[in-house]
């Protein structure tokens, strides 16, 4: 909380303040679970590069994606977004 009186208010703790620092910072050990690609249903829409926070979905040629684990925090967001739902997220086995 913010003392009264101040106007800068400060972002709760776990914020990312500045942006970029995800590519210092490998939060791959973070999640349990992990993209797994179906490339014979994939329509190569883009959609899972396109909505992954933290941009570490590449597009290796047509129809094939691939997820950096050592980024990919889990979150799900491309399975869920999939149209073809070409996208499973399966557990991480360390």
């Amino acid at each position: 909380m913010t003392p009264p009186g101040n106007p800068r208010r400060r972002p709760p703790l776990g914020i990312v303040a500045r942006p970029g620092s995800s590519l210092r910072n490998k939060t791959g050990s973070w999640g349990i679970l992990h993209p797994v690609f179906d490339c014979s249903k994939c329509t190569g829409c883009n959609t899972c590069e396109t909505i992954c926070p933290e941009g570490c979905i590449r597009h290796l040629e047509k129809k094939q994606y691939e997820a950096d684990i050592e980024f990919c925090k889990g979150c799900g967001l491309c399975a869920a977004a999939c149209p073809a739902e070409a996208i499973t997220m399966v557990e991480e086995h360390r």
